[in-house]
C-alpha cells in the first residue's frame, strides 16, 4: 500500500481512538518518555546552554530513531504499517483529554462550584487557580483549549503527514520536553533554551494551520480573520498568538490581559479587543470548535499527501 494511503487509514484509526477511548490508561508512553527525559536531564544537567541541547538531542533523537527503527521493521506488511501508524497517532494526540478536562471545568463552573473548578484546573493550565475568579477561569480553559488544539492535536497531525511515525513522535517529545523545561524558571532558563527554540520551530506550521482552520470551522470566519491579523504578534508565544487570536475572533470573545503563573503576574496583551468577555458557556463552544478544527487537521494532511504524491508521480 501507498504511503500516504497508509498514514490516512493510520491516523484515521488513530484519531477515532483517542475519540473513543481517550489516552492509554496505563503505562502511556509520553510519560514514559517523560520519566527517561528527567533521568537524562538528571545526568546532563549543568547551567549551560550547550548541555541544555545535548539534553535536547539526545531525547528528541532518541524519539526519531526508535519511530525509524519501528517503521522500517513494520514496512514489509500493510497492516503492521496501518497499524503502527494508528498506535503512534493515538499516543501522541491529546484532543479527548483536553475537551474533558476542560468540560469538567465547565460544568464545575456552571454548577458555581469555584473550589472543585480551581482544584481542576491545573489539569489543563499552569496558572494559579486561587487567583481567578469564575470568569478568569473560563477564560484560561478557553486559551488553554485553542493553544493546545495545535500543540495536542495539531501539529502533531502535520508532522505525521511530513514524516510520518518518526514525525509523530518527534513532535510530541519536542512539546513534551518544552513543557519539563522549556519555562524560564532558574533551573532552566538556559539549560531549557534550545528546547524552548526547537518547539517554536516544531510548533510553527501546525499553530498556522491551526489558525486557518479555526477561521474555517468557527462562527465568525472574518472575526477570526481580523483578529489574527491585528492581535497575533502582540502575543510573547509566535505560535500561541496566531492560534489564540483566530479562536478569540472565531467565537467573538475577547482573550489575553492579566495572568498568574507561579505567583508571577503577566499582563498580556488583549486579543480581539472589540469581543465581549468570555462566559463559562463558551468553554462548550471552544471545545466544539477544537473537534471541528482537529479533524480538518487530519483531512488537510491526508490530502496534503495525496497531493504531493501526484506531483512526484508527473515529474517521475
Amino acid at each position: 500500500m501507498r504511503a500516504d494511503r497508509v498514514f490516512a487509514y493510520g491516523a484515521s484509526a488513530g484519531l477515532l481512538a483517542d475519540l473513543i477511548l481517550g489516552d492509554p490508561r496505563h503505562g502511556h508512553p509520553v510519560a514514559a518518555f517523560g520519566r527517561t527525559a528527567a533521568s537524562v536531564e538528571r545526568a546532563l544537567w549543568r547551567d549551560h546552554r550547550g548541555w541544555g541541547a545535548a539534553h535536547t538531542a539526545v531525547c528528541v533523537g532518541g524519539a526519531v530513531a526508535l519511530g525509524a527503527l519501528a517503521h522500517r521493521a513494520a514496512r514489509s506488511s500493510t497492516a503492521a504499517s496501518v497499524a503502527l501508524t494508528a498506535a503512534a497517532t493515538w499516543t501522541v494526540v491529546g484532543g479527548s483529554s483536553l475537551a474533558r478536562e476542560a468540560r469538567i471545568i465547565g460544568r464545575a463552573l456552571e454548577a458555581g462550584d469555584l473550589s472543585a473548578a480551581r482544584a481542576r484546573l491545573p489539569h489543563l493550565c499552569g496558572r494559579d487557580p486561587q487567583a481567578l475568579d469564575a470568569d478568569a477561569m473560563a477564560r484560561a480553559v478557553v486559551e488553554s483549549v485553542a493553544e493546545n488544539t495545535s500543540d495536542a492535536v495539531v501539529g502533531a497531525l502535520v508532522w505525521g503527514a511530513a514524516a510520518g511515525v518518526p514525525g509523530l513522535l518527534g513532535f510530541r517529545a519536542v512539546n513534551t520536553l518544552d513543557a519539563m523545561v522549556g519555562h524560564k524558571s532558574l533551573r532552566h532558563r538556559r539549560f531549557g533554551w534550545a528546547s524552548a527554540r526547537l518547539d517554536d520551530v516544531a510548533g510553527w506550521p501546525g499553530a498556522r494551520l491551526t489558525a486557518v482552520l479555526a477561521a474555517v470551522a468557527g462562527p465568525d470566519p472574518r472575526g477570526a480573520l481580523r483578529a489574527w491579523r491585528a492581535d497575533a504578534h502582540r502575543h510573547p508565544s509566535p505560535n500561541a498568538g496566531p492560534v489564540e487570536a483566530s479562536f478569540a475572533g472565531a467565537l467573538g470573545v475577547r482573550l489575553g490581559g492579566t495572568l498568574s503563573y507561579g505567583g508571577r503576574i503577566e499582563h498580556r496583551p488583549v486579543l480581539n479587543g472589540g469581543g465581549r468577555p468570555v462566559a463559562t458557556g463558551d468553554i462548550h463552544r471552544a471545545v466544539r470548535l477544537s473537534r471541528r478544527v482537529g479533524l480538518l487537521a487530519l483531512g488537510t494532511g491526508i490530502a496534503a499527501r495525496a497531493i504531493v504524491r501526484k506531483a512526484r508521480g508527473h515529474n517521475s
